[in-house]
């Protein structure tokens, strides 16, 4: 997610949508939920066994998940794809911010599906929403997992770029227009540029590319600017349950200073230090992407999370 902030707040421009997936679908195609509607989120229901809501982050297409669930059978997986996302259409999405109201669909759907205290695991914007989840309904799910996300973009911004925190909706505002106004050509070159950035594994980049350029401008611009200045740190202090967070050593800032390994591990477990329980864990040799970089280490750490407490012991205050 650093990259990804990196990248725009050097460019003001598009991220990579994500969209129609050109990687193979899950040999387990899932079926629409049965029962529920929103003009906000889609869900397809896959497998069999304990409930886990699976969120993929921005612009993503739930197949992001596809090598996941294929190695961790024995789930009932509850994917949710963002109207405006990978090919859905934009919804209510597609005016105003819906960070939040998109959240409370997905505490909405646990709870009319009547889902018995899911796990929750999201990845990038995703794991901002299983934090409002937990946090705001914290007697829906058990366990939430966290994949490289912080709880408040704005705070590396005012960080690393020297912004304060007047100036935060002025750069989220920059930032959002940027994003809607790139078209053709230059997005296409702009979201293979941030996907190489996100991922590693080139033969997993053209699905994201393909993805993203099939996200709506229009919602993945309001999508960023919703996580910037968005503070999520009071959801994260009523987080009771098992809480895993997994992220990545970023890329160089937009002041061009590449933070330690000791300073990223410093600002996450300050980041997290509202639910002591949580574990933080920096996955090396990853881009964002971590279950494309490395799919072994996060299906272990995902297996290791769904069969047992997501931490051993709370994490050290900051």
């Amino acid at each position: 997610m650093l990259r990804f902030l990196a990248f725009l707040l050097l460019a003001f421009a598009a991220v990579p949508a994500a969209a129609q997936p050109a990687q193979a679908p899950a040999a387990d195609p899932g079926t629409p939920a049965p029962g529920f509607t929103s003009d906000r989120i889609g869900v397809t229901v896959v497998g069999s066994g304990p409930d886990v809501v699976l969120i993929p982050g921005l612009n993503s297409t739930p197949d992001v998940w596809r090598t996941t669930m294929a190695a961790l059978p024995g789930y009932r997986y509850h994917l949710i794809h963002v109207a405006g996302f990978a090919g859905r259409p934009a919804g209510a999405n597609a005016t105003g911010s819906y960070l939040i109201p998109v959240g409370e669909e997905i505490a909405r759907y646990i709870t009319e599906a009547h889902l018995d205290h899911p796990a929750i695991v999201g990845h990038s914007m995703g794991g901002s929403w299983a934090m409002i989840v937990a946090g705001r309904h914290p007697g829906l799910v058990s366990k939430v997992m966290v994949v490289d996300m912080m709880p408040f973009l704005g705070a590396m911004i005012m960080q690393q770029a020297g912004v304060t925190a007047e100036q935060l909706p002025m750069v989220a505002d920059r930032i959002r227009a940027g994003m809607a106004a790139v078209s053709g050509e230059q997005r296409r070159i702009m979201t293979s540029t941030m996907i190489a950035q996100m991922v590693n594994t080139e033969s997993e980049r053209p699905a994201q590319i393909a993805a993203g350029l099939a996200s709506d401008p229009a919602v993945s611009a309001q999508g960023f600017a919703d996580l910037v200045v968005t503070n999520l740190l009071g959801e994260v202090a009523n987080i009771r349950v098992p809480m895993l967070v997994l992220y990545v050593q970023p890329a160089a800032g937009p002041n061009g200073v590449v933070p330690t390994p000791e300073q990223i591990d410093n600002f996450y477990r300050i980041s997290y230090r509202g639910a002591p329980q949580a574990v933080v864990r920096r996955i090396p040799n990853s881009a964002h992407f971590i279950m494309l970089d490395q799919p072994a280490v996060f299906q272990a750490a995902l297996r290791g999370f769904l069969t047992g407490p997501a931490a051993a012991s709370p994490a050290p205050a900051q």
